[in-house]
């Protein structure tokens, strides 16, 4: 059967949300027990209705009442802990030690014998207090494990302790392992460090006191954090809730200019429909009468009435232009342009940033560049991370290939994919012009054909000063310094995004992609131009954003 402490043990009778002692704990159908205003809280801070220990989910969230059970042990430990809080001292665990000579029911023993490492009852203690053999032997308070004060290696009491290698060692280890060491008994080591227990005991105090402290510190940093962020958060809400009215309110204007335009374009048409419709019935008139005359032998009203059923209503048919109105396709310019501008905005904000950037690194992809398909002036360094041009062809050194590049210094990664998500980095610093992205497995080989997203041709560019993607006539100044070059491909979505690596800011993008077969990363350093481009292209790691 337990023991009344065994069963009051603290590990037993503490919350696993607040790891304090219980307070009002209430158990739920997963069998586990948590202080009830913690699982409440716990609760109230999430979306689902779960365990907080196992995870078990719940579809609403359970009825709870108190475990009275565990609710009288956790008061019945409150009190036992605040009587040896009022007894004086220090108060060391109680160690029970068993007598080793009872045969049957061991009795507590009350004293251990350093020199005969046994320990003993009050009864089998008699003889040491009687026999003047025993009487010399060292005891001391029942201690457990007497074995293993011995030496292993000798079978000896360790009686000596050896400064330089800091062990308990026997006197045969002071003329063997330990020989030239210092050593000094246990009894004068144990008077040298309990003299320093004071000091000890300060600067445990000490750091116990920097921690308090630094708790405090965090708490307190972590209660302006929850409000800090309470209060971006509702700025932020409010931001986009008064975005999103703006945009609604010029939606909703934009959409009745467009209603009236069509209205008065309406009104117009059917006014024209009216008078066709009208002259048609009067041409149809007409003609019907001239039927009728031609049939008439009076010459005099023949010529007569001729001339005026022959004459129309108009020369010729009105004009009348109900072609769409030429600024619905401007307006229709006008907002892609400020959805990829907003776009673009909302993709500047650090937290978006961030998050972003976690989710492309979580498709990063090894590449290793493929000497097979390198322009003859290229060099590839021995990992195949790094591409030079260097400006002077080797065609003697280089073997035929189909794959390989004929007309411009490109080159591209042994590996290629042709579904899902994948992204690379690549190292730009020092270099005034490159190319790099991805291309089309069957890419044109042989000619200089332009570099544009029709041949096949994804990438983005540096250069006459300008960074531009193959999707764009113009090209555009950075306002930030481009050393690293992030490359983002939605093979599924038709995608392919540029990003800062160093800042983790979109620069370009081409949307709208249909591909159709395997994707190559595509890398292009230009032309040496007497060492003023020299530097590599440097395939890069890419870290892993936490």
């Amino acid at each position: 059967m337990a023991s009344a402490s065994s069963l009051l043990s603290e590990e037993r009778l503490l919350c696993s949300i607040c790891l304090d002692v219980f307070t009002d704990p209430v158990s739920i159908h997963c069998g586990h027990n948590f202080c009830s205003s913690c699982l409440h809280t716990y609760w109230d801070s999430g979306d689902t209705c779960q365990c907080p220990m196992c995870k078990r989910e719940f579809s609403t969230r359970p009825e709870l009442q108190v475990n009275t059970f565990i609710s009288e042990l956790a008061d019945e430990f409150k009190k036992l802990v605040q009587v040896k809080a009022s007894t004086p001292g220090p108060q060391l665990p109680a160690v029970v030690v068993l007598c080793d000579i009872c045969s049957e029911i061991k009795e507590k023993a009350v004293k251990s014998c350093l020199t005969c490492l046994t320990s003993f009852c009050e009864s089998h203690l008699e003889p040491h207090r009687r026999v003047a053999g025993l009487k010399g032997h060292t005891l001391l308070e029942p201690v457990k494990n007497l074995d293993d004060r011995m030496c292993k290696t000798h079978n000896k009491m360790t009686e000596l302790y050896c400064l330089k290698e800091q062990a308990f060692i026997c006197v045969l280890c002071l003329k063997a392992d330990h020989k030239g060491h210092k050593a000094v008994p246990l009894e004068e080591q144990y008077e040298k460090v309990a003299s320093t227990k004071d000091e000890a005991q300060a600067n445990m105090q000490k750091m116990i006191q920097t921690r308090i402290e630094k708790i405090a510190e965090v708490e307190e940093l972590l209660d302006v954090s929850r409000v800090d962020s309470e209060k971006e958060e509702q700025a932020a809400v409010q931001v986009f809730t008064e975005l999103i009215q703006s945009i609604q309110a010029s939606q909703a204007e934009l959409v009745e200019e467009i209603q009236q335009r069509h209205r008065g374009i309406k009104q117009k048409g059917e006014e024209f429909l009216k008078e066709l419709r009208r002259e048609v019935t009067e041409l149809k008139s007409r003609s019907s009468q001239l039927e009728h005359l031609s049939q008439s032998q009076d010459h005099y009203h023949f010529l007569q009435s001729f001339l005026t059923l022959s004459k129309p209503p108009h020369e010729s048919c009105p004009d009348t232009d109900l072609s769409p109105d030429l600024s619905l396709q401007a307006t229709r310019g006008h907002l892609t342009r400020l959805k990829q501008r907003v776009e673009e905005i909302m993709e500047e904000i650090p937290e978006i940033k961030m998050k972003r950037m976690k989710r492309m690194r979580e498709h990063a992809v090894d590449l290793t560049l493929d000497p097979d398909t390198a322009y003859s002036s290229l060099v590839i360094s021995k990992d195949g991370k790094q591409v030079t041009e260097e400006g002077i062809i080797k065609k003697d050194k280089v073997k035929d290939n189909p794959k390989r590049f004929y007309a411009c210094c490109e080159v591209l990664a042994k590996e290629g994919f042709m579904t899902g998500k994948f992204y690379f980095e690549v190292q730009v610093k020092g270099k005034i012009r490159w190319i790099v992205g991805v291309v089309r497995e069957s890419v044109e080989r042989n000619n200089g054909l332009g570099r544009s997203v029709e041949n096949g041709y994804w990438c983005f560019a540096l250069i006459e000063g300008k960074y531009k993607t193959t999707a764009d006539s113009e090209g555009k100044i950075l306002k930030e310094e481009l050393q690293k070059v992030g490359v983002f491909v939605d093979y599924n979505k038709g995608e392919v995004s540029f990003y800062n690596a160093d800042s983790k800011s979109l620069i370009g993008c081409i949307t709208g992609c249909c591909f159709t077969e395997k994707l190559y990363p595509y890398f292009c350093p230009l032309w040496n131009d007497n060492g003023t481009n020299s530097a590599p292209l440097i395939i890069t790691p890419v870290p892993q954003t936490h």
